[in-house]
């Protein structure tokens, strides 16, 4: 009977004795692990070194990763697994398991409607408080609804104030103070969150002018607000300017840079105010006028008239997951990091913490988050440290089910829909830093942890403020990164799976 030799067998076979008496990521080795030679019959065609595929990639700066086992968690091959690297969003792969082991995949967020006195015949003597309760996926719709569930309620009059609070965690103007003021995916984090703390920024063309919007749109509504204003300004550049004016997010944009029309999402400075605003629109269309909303610096107590659950926390993730929010890790993570009971002063205290968790939990080593999302350059993750947290995730199936399927490319860069290797992966993308980890399937079912980090910090670091949003050539950079990183993928195929 003839007998049949894989790769994976030859390799596992040799290393077996080797992994028994120390932990499979521990001190991984220096120097790429080969399978040995098999019979000549069974030879196929040169796997490219990934040494040559590096080079092909032309990144310069670093480049680290390492591939195990994911079943045994065994080392097959690493370059630089030592060396940390800023992870971008990747990190929100180590922030959703954090999430789950401190908060559970069923937790539930919830916003509440609060009376702080007595309903008498639909009037309220006291306080109407919109209260936060952490929810990063509060939106337009959800504030239209529970409206609705106060004027079911018999309300139909508040003497008192209308307060927002959103002192459920630690409030910030911005998750990264080294972005630009304008971007969308930068904004304000509070207990009281609304559409991603954006607003939308509408306009067209009308004469010699434009009409401009500014709104809190979703799929059923869309309230216009005026806690972020827009003013049109004659010049050129920059582009954007922002300031805080009495509370309100005031914007101006160059008028040249506006063309016929179009549109784009700004981030929110003062989301607590923001989210009133919107509700206060949304009760008076159901008769209930409220006084203009105020921040609530304490949670005042009050009886509940309304309230708004959030799905549950697994599903949040998987969408965090999918679609790299950050102001959901940044959310979720500090949420984690206070489940015990202990207050977080702020964004990077949580991040601490988080970063403890990883290395007792997960044996990340060295490991250091400064947030939950990865937009900050100065988080560090090492390649080894990232593969054993996967192969410890794996044990019980716990992330690869939430992670986005990454469909590989075709020599046309077309998908490959019938690629024999399948991804779940989390991406990760800063300007000249690139990353993905995960896990992959070859051709005969053989599942393989990976990660792998690139990064040319010194590029990285020269861009200068104006051109942070778009620097030159950081699209083309990150594009040669996802080509070697397909490329890496496609040589592990090879050489660990049939």
């Amino acid at each position: 009977m003839k007998t049949t030799i894989s790769r994976r067998s030859v390799l596992l076979g040799a290393l077996a004795a080797s992994s028994m008496s120390a932990p499979a990521l521990a001190n991984p080795p220096a120097l790429s692990l080969r399978p040995a030679l098999r019979p000549a019959d069974l030879l196929v065609e040169r796997v490219p070194e990934a040494a040559d595929l590096i080079e092909k990639a032309g990144l310069g700066g670093q480049v680290g990763f390492a591939v195990a086992d994911a079943q045994t968690g065994l080392i097959l091959e690493t370059r630089a697994a030592t060396e940390g690297l800023p992870p971008a969003s990747v990190a929100k792969a180590i922030t959703a398991l954090y999430a789950l082991d401190r908060l559970g995949p069923d937790h539930r967020f919830e916003t509440q409607v609060l009376a702080g006195g007595p309903v008498t015949n639909g009037v309220l003597a006291g306080d109407l408080v919109l209260v936060g309760g952490g929810d990063p996926t509060l939106d337009t719709d959800a504030l239209a609804d529970l409206a609705q569930q106060l004027k079911a309620s018999g309300l139909r009059e508040v003497r008192g104030r209308f307060l927002v609070w959103g002192g459920a965690i630690p409030f910030a103007r911005e998750i990264d103070a080294a972005q630009p003021a304008h971007v969308g995916y930068n904004p304000a984090i509070s207990g009281l969150s609304l559409n991603f703390n954006r607003v939308h920024f509408e306009w067209r063309r009308q004469g010699s002018g434009y009409g401009v919007t500014m709104d809190a749109r979703s799929e059923r509504y869309r309230p216009e607000v005026q806690v972020a204003r827009m003013k049109i300004v004659a010049r050129d550049m920059p582009v954007y300017t922002y300031e805080d004016q009495g509370g309100r997010d005031s914007w101006t944009v160059a008028q040249g840079a506006l063309g016929n029309g179009g549109a784009r999402w700004l981030p929110v400075r003062r989301p607590a105010l923001y989210a009133g605003e919107v509700f206060r629109t949304f009760a008076r269309s159901h008769g209930i006028e409220l006084p203009q909303e105020k921040e609530a610096t304490t949670l005042p107590p009050g009886t509940v008239l309304a309230r708004h659950q959030s799905a549950p926390l697994v599903e949040i993730l998987q969408d965090m997951l999918k679609y790299s929010t950050n102001i959901t890790a940044e959310m979720v993570g500090i949420a984690a990091s206070q489940a015990k009971g202990a207050r977080m002063a702020n964004l990077r205290a949580s991040a601490e913490e988080m970063s403890r968790w990883a290395r007792t939990g997960l044996g990340m080593q060295g490991v250091r988050f400064v947030d939950h999302s990865g937009l900050g350059d100065a988080s560090e993750v090492t390649a080894g440290a990232m593969v054993q947290a996967l192969a410890k995730a794996a044990q019980d199936n716990r992330l690869r089910p939430i992670l986005k399927e990454i469909r590989l490319r075709d020599e046309n860069g077309g998908i490959a829909r019938d690629h024999p290797i399948s991804v779940d992966a989390k991406t990760g993308t800063l300007n000249f830093v690139s990353s993905l980890a995960g896990y992959m399937t070859t051709k005969d079912g053989t599942e393989l942890a990976f990660a792998i980090f690139t990064a040319d910090e010194a590029t990285r670091a020269a861009i200068p403020m104006a051109e942070r949003e778009r620097p030159r050539g950081a699209r083309g950079w990150n594009r040669r990164s996802k080509i070697l990183q397909q490329a890496l993928i496609e040589r592990w195929g090879a050489l660990y799976g049939e």
